[in-house]
C-alpha cells in the first residue's frame, strides 16, 4: 500500500513533518495519499486508538 519501510528517514521524513498528531489520526482513521493507502488501524480493528498511536510513536522513533 506505499508505506515507509521503518527506519529509512528518508522515506518518513515528509510523513514526520506533518507531525504526530497527523500522523495518529491517518493510522487511526485510515488515509489515502499520492503514495499509497492506509487502512484504519491497519485492518487491526481490534487495536485499541492508543495501540497504534504507541506503534506509529516507535516508527517514527526508529525513523528519525
Amino acid at each position: 500500500g506505499g508505506a515507509p519501510i521503518v527506519g529509512d528517514a528518508a522515506q518518513w521524513a515528509d510523513r514526520i513533518a506533518q507531525g504526530a498528531d497527523v500522523l495518529r489520526q491517518h493510522a487511526i482513521e485510515g488515509y489515502t495519499g499520492t503514495t499509497g493507502f492506509m487502512p484504519a488501524k491497519g485492518g487491526r480493528l481490534d487495536l485499541s486508538d492508543d495501540e497504534v498511536a504507541g506503534a506509529v510513536d516507535y516508527m517514527v522513533g526508529e525513523s528519525s
